[in-house]
Formats: structure tokens, C-alpha cells, sequence
């Protein structure tokens, strides 16, 4: 079941009018339609406050003078202010909508890009149904805050101060009698919001949880079906969808006891001070008009007073999602390095490890690295290949090349320039990537592949097509341009695989990392794509993380990562005959233990390297001493083995 990332919750020291005030530069560009949408809010709620004087001068006057045609001015009076009334109101509606529209719109792209900058190390930590209801509902609840009770907040405050001068000024005793209630509604105000703000922000973080579970059910369908899960899904989405019901039951109740109170105690006060100005009336000392606009002045307050309850609720809960907004904007983006356009120092050049150490940002500090202590140097234009157990770090490693994690400790170059030197966006020029979970986006099968090179052409898509092998892309309905749909599931694992590798090579990168790019193709296509990608590594250096021999066969070299650490490095056939770790990882039969397995994972290179040979224009394949000019020489070795 997920949980919520840990997030600093509300706490004594926290302040809703901080957490709102942050809004303000968003707010700022459009203030003068917000602050003109309040002074007419105000106007209109004034307005409003007019009408029982209205009806205090027909009551005292033409009714009390037997007056018809006075009757009827009042009563033309009181329908042009309550049409001024709605007027305004509608045009204070007309002033907020398109400005706060931008404004949410302003911070949905500014969560987006942030996002985009944040560390890889950040989005492993954070569920993504968090991140979508920060950027989803936290937004709508803020700007329906800025749409409806900032402005009232505002509006009923200043309408029931000046509803409290003229009730003091036409009644002072009576006046009094309906201040009394106050002292004990502030306190009440105070505690509800203190204990609502905790409500909210467990009830909105809940929803982060529901929609995390929605998104992976979603995503995930296949499997939920493919091994019938569909009832505990089911039942994980029920658990939280009740946890999140009983958190609103609670805010629900929260509000309702506050209403309550809200409306009762008023009420209370407006029917004593009913009973003492219908007994001052009876004694002469009021007269009836007075105490008809009094009570009318005290029944047009009620609503302003009323409303405080679930204004400071949406309040709390615009609060919470503040904080929610800028729990994720607070977090530091990666950082940049000038860009420092000096020559890099004479050296071998290539890419190079030294002393490089990696632990994750969250793994606790008695945990060994993942990584320790490795050095490892490709040459310029050679392939080398990475091979290890299962979790001896190889993805790690090749994850710290573009920088999707930093190193720990020592460093890594490129060209014998330190890669933190580098701002990422060129780093991620000179360096492409093929992950070995290939991820598509919900696009054309061209603009997914056009996404390793910005500037990429037709031509530089159809030659990378032709590396991967992914000539299906004719056979596509709309072949280039064909919608791949979410994640590219209406592919099949080795079309995905293939369209990663040629968005990988598109933009002939001059470094390239490639993680078990061959995995997912049956045995006839990855021959034809090892004999592209032997045309196209010529031309780069590369690190290329295998599994099978006939991946391995690929590289000039091979580097075993064991431990976190390199143990040792060498042609396919040296570390045959010199590593039994090696030798088993290659051999694929279980043992470790002898050279029996090293004879046979040979034998099996051997047999591969004869069968290459025999090809018409086949390219070497075998590794030789690291340069591509000792590559040829390396082939005749492998044939003749």
C-alpha cells in the first residue's frame, strides 16, 4: 500500500497567512483585478446594507403617514439596489475568472519544469500520485481560494464591521446585545482551525495515496489481469478509499460542529435582541421603523457570519495544498556548473572512473556502497563491456555517466574533463543512454526516437531505424507517425527495445551507454542489430552493460563488476581462461567452480566467432586490445580460434 512521502505537517509554528502569503508572486502580475474584484465585492455587500435604511424611511414614513406613492418609490428603490447588487457580484466574477485561470496555469508549468529539474534521486523517493495531486487538486483548491474566499474573507469582514457601526449607531443597547457573541466565536474560529488543518492535510495526502494506487493499476493492467490480482487491487483501493472517507467524515464533522455553532449563538443574540426592541418599541422608546431596519441590518450580517465557518475551512485546506506546492518547489533542483569552455587537459581521453564511490541518498550511513572504489578507463573509440551478477551495481554505474545520480566519492571524465564541470544539458549532448526498461511516451514513434537529438533530421531518424532493426515502423498504420499510445504497450518488448537503441544512436553521440540493450529480441534480430550496432560503435566509445555472450561480443574489452568493485578486465577469451567468475556468469549453467565452465563458455565464443566468420561480409566480432584498429586483428584471432 503506498504511503506519503514524509512531509513536514502542520505544527505549532506553522501559519495558514504564511503559507498563503508565498502565493504572492503568482498573485502579484494580476493584483490590480484582484484587489479591483474586492473593492467591488465590497461595494455590492454595502449595498446590501442600505436596504434596511430603505426600509426603516418606508416603515417611519410612508407607511406610517398612509403614503402609497411613497410606498412604491421605496419599493423601486429596493429593486434597484438589489439589481446594483447582483450587477455587481457578476462583475466582480467577470475580474477574477481569466486572471486566476493564468494564475493556476503559471504554477501547474512551474511545478512541471521544476519537476523536470529535480534529481533522479527525489522522484525515486516521492510516489507519482503524490506529484499528480499537487499538480491537479492542490492547484484547484488554490485557486478556487483566490476565486471565492480570499475576496470574501475580505468582503464579509468589512461588511460586518460597518453592519456593527450602524447597528450601534440606530441602537447602541441592542447593538451590544449582538457584539456579546463574539469573544467566545473567535476562540471557537481559533481551535477549528488548528484542529481542521491537521484534518486536511491527512485527507489530502490520502487523495496523493488513492491516485498513486489508480496510476499503477492503470499502468499495470496487464499484469493485474495476467496473474488475476484484480480483487486485491481492488481491496487496497477500497482500504484507502475508507481511510480517506473517514478523514472527510471528520472534517466533515469538524465543519458541521463549527456551523452549528456558528449559526446558533447569532441566532440566539438576534432573538434577544428581538425581545428587548419589541419591548422598547411597546414603551415608546423605539419606534417600529428602527427596530424593523435593526433587525433587517442584523439579518443581512447573518450570512457574513455565517460563511466564516467554511470560508476558514477552504482557507485551511488552501493552506494545506500551499504547503503541498511548495513542499515540492523547495526541493533543490540539480545543481549546475558554470560552463567552463576551456580545452580539456592532454591526457588519454575516453571515459574514465577514478575511485568512484556511490551510495543512495537515502540508504542508511552503517550500509556499504553500492559502488566502491572503481576504476575503470575506456579508451577513445573502444567498446567496453560490463559484466556482473545479478545487483553488482552495472546500472548504477552506467546511471552516474549523464549524471542521473552523482558520485559519492572520486570522479568520472569525459575526454579528461571532470563531468561536474559540465552543465548537464551538454553532458547529456555527448553522452546517450539506452535504459534497459525501455520507456515510451504517449507520441509518434518519431518524435519518441527524435527525442535523443534535438536537432535530429528525417534522414538521421531513418538511419537510427535502420540500426535498431525497426523496419515494423513501415508496417505501422501511419508508419513514423503512428501513436504509440501510454507507455508504448500497444508494442510489443522488442519493438520497444529496438525504437530505445535507435533513440539512443539518432544523434550519433560521441559517448554511449547502453544497459542490456539487446535483452527483449529474439535470436534472428538481435543478430542483425549486433551487426548494425558494430558499424555504429566504431564511430563512438561506449559502455554497454551484457548479459550473454553474444552481447559481450560486441566490446573490445570486458570489465567484471563484482562487489561493487572491478575485478578485473580483459578480453572476452583472457578472462575465460583467467576468471572463474567470469567464466560462470558466461557459461549460464549454475557452477562456479572450475575450468570445465571456463572451457565451455569459451568453446561457446569460439563457436560464435566461426560462425560470424562465415558470413559474407560479416564484421569482426571479437574483442581485441581496445582501439578500433587493433579490432581487425582481434576478429582474425577469434576466427581462428
Amino acid at each position: 500500500m503506498p504511503t506519503s512521502p514524509v512531509a513536514p505537517g502542520p505544527s505549532s509554528e506553522r501559519s495558514a497567512v504564511r503559507s498563503l502569503l508565498r502565493l504572492w508572486p503568482y498573485v502579484r502580475p494580476v493584483r490590480t483585478r484582484l484587489f479591483s474584484a474586492a473593492f467591488v465585492a465590497i461595494l455590492a455587500s454595502c449595498l446590501s446594507l442600505v436596504i434596511p435604511l430603505v426600509l426603516k424611511w418606508i416603515v417611519d414614513g410612508p407607511v406610517a403617514g398612509s403614503d402609497p406613492g411613497g410606498v412604491w418609490l421605496g419599493a423601486l428603490m429596493l429593486l434597484l439596489l438589489g439589481v446594483a447588487e447582483a450587477a455587481l457580484f457578476g462583475f466582480r466574477r467577470w475580474l477574477v475568472a481569466r486572471p486566476l485561470a493564468g494564475v493556476e496555469a503559471a504554477m501547474r508549468a512551474d511545478l512541471f519544469r521544476h519537476l523536470q529539474r529535480l534529481p533522479v534521486a527525489f522522484h525515486d523517493r516521492w510516489a507519482s500520485g503524490q506529484l499528480l495531486s499537487r499538480g491537479t487538486t492542490d492547484l484547484m483548491l488554490l485557486r478556487m481560494f483566490l476565486a471565492f474566499p480570499l475576496t470574501f474573507l475580505l468582503v464579509n469582514g468589512a461588511t460586518i464591521l460597518v453592519g456593527f457601526v450602524l447597528l450601534l449607531d440606530q441602537e447602541w443597547m441592542l447593538g451590544l446585545v449582538l457584539l456579546a457573541p463574539v469573544v467566545p466565536l473567535v476562540v471557537a474560529c481559533n481551535l477549528f482551525q488548528t484542529r481542521y488543518s491537521l484534518v486536511a492535510r491527512r485527507a489530502q495526502d490520502q487523495v496523493g495515496d488513492l491516485t498513486t494506487v489508480v496510476e499503477e493499476s492503470v499502468l499495470g493492467i496487464r499484469v493485474v489481469k495476467g496473474f488475476g490480482r484484480h480483487r486485491s487491487q481492488a481491496e487496497a483501493f477500497r482500504a484507502l478509499s475508507d481511510r480517506l472517507r473517514g478523514t472527510e467524515l471528520g472534517k466533515a464533522r469538524l465543519l458541521g460542529g463549527i456551523w452549528a455553532l456558528i449559526t446558533v449563538v447569532p441566532e440566539l443574540a438576534i432573538g434577544a435582541a428581538l425581545v428587548l426592541g419589541t419591548v422598547q418599541v411597546a414603551d415608546g422608546g423605539l419606534s417600529a421603523g428602527t427596530l424593523v431596519a435593526f433587525l433587517s441590518t442584523a439579518l443581512a450580517l447573518r450570512w457574513p457570519v455565517e460563511s466564516i465557518g467554511f470560508l476558514l475551512a477552504m482557507s485551511q485546506e488552501a493552506a494545506t495544498a500551499a504547503d503541498r506546492y511548495f513542499e515540492v518547489l523547495d526541493t533543490p533542483e540539480e545543481r549546475e556548473p558554470a560552463d567552463d569552455a576551456r580545452s580539456p587537459a592532454s591526457g588519454e581521453g575516453g571515459l574514465r572512473f577514478e575511485g568512484v564511490e556511490f551510495r543512495y541518498p537515502d540508504a542508511p550511513e552503517d550500509v556499504a556502497p553500492v559502488l566502491a572504489r572503481v576504476d575503470l578507463h575506456v579508451r577513445p573509440g573502444e567498446t567496453m563491456a560490463l559484466v556482473g551478477g545479478t545487483g553488482s551495481g552495472k546500472t548504477t554505474l552506467t546511471a552516474l555517466v549523464p549524471r542521473l545520480y552523482d558520485v559519492t566519492a572520486g570522479r568520472i571524465t569525459l575526454d579528461d574533463r571532470d563531468i561536474t564541470t559540465l552543465p548537464r544539458e551538454r553532458l547529456r549532448e555527448l553522452v546517450s543512454v539506452a535504459f534497459e526498461e525501455p520507456t515510451l511516451f504517449s507520441a509518434s514513434v518519431g518524435e519518441n526516437v527524435l527525442m535523443g537529438a534535438h536537432d535530429a533530421t528525417d534522414a538521421n531518424l531513418r538511419r537510427s531505424l535502420d540500426i535498431a532493426q525497426a523496419g515494423f515502423v513501415d508496417d505501422l498504420p501511419h508508419g513514423a507517425r503512428t501513436q504509440v499510445g501510454e507507455q508504448g504497450l500497444s508494442l510489443s518488448g522488442g519493438q520497444r527495445q529496438r525504437l530505445a537503441l535507435a533513440r539512443a544512436v539518432v544523434g550519433r553521440p560521441r559517448f554511449l551507454v547502453l544497459d542490456d540493450p539487446l535483452s527483449a529480441l529474439d535470436v534472428h534480430t538481435e543478430t542483425l542489430v549486433e551487426a548494425a550496432l558494430r558499424r555504429v560503435l566504431q564511430d563512438t566509445t561506449a559502455l554497454v552493460v551484457a548479459h550473454r555472450p553474444s552481447t559481450v561480443m560486441l566490446a573490445d574489452r570486458v570489465a567484471l563488476l563484482s562487489g561493487g568493485r572491478i575485478a578485473a578486465v580483459g578480453t572476452h577469451h583472457e578472462l575465460l581462461r583467467t576468471n572463474a567468475e567470469y567464466a560462470w556468469l558466461m557459461s549460464g549453467t549454475g557452477r562456479s567452480d572450475g575450468a570445465e565452465d571456463a572451457e565451455d563458455a569459451e568453446d561457446a565464443g569460439g563457436a560464435r566467432d566461426a560462425e560470424d566468420a562465415g558470413k559474407p561480409n560479416a564484421p569482426e566480432t571479437t574483442a581485441g586490445a581496445g582501439a578500433p584498429a587493433r579490432r581487425s586483428a582481434a576478429g582474425a584471432e577469434g576466427r581462428a580460434r
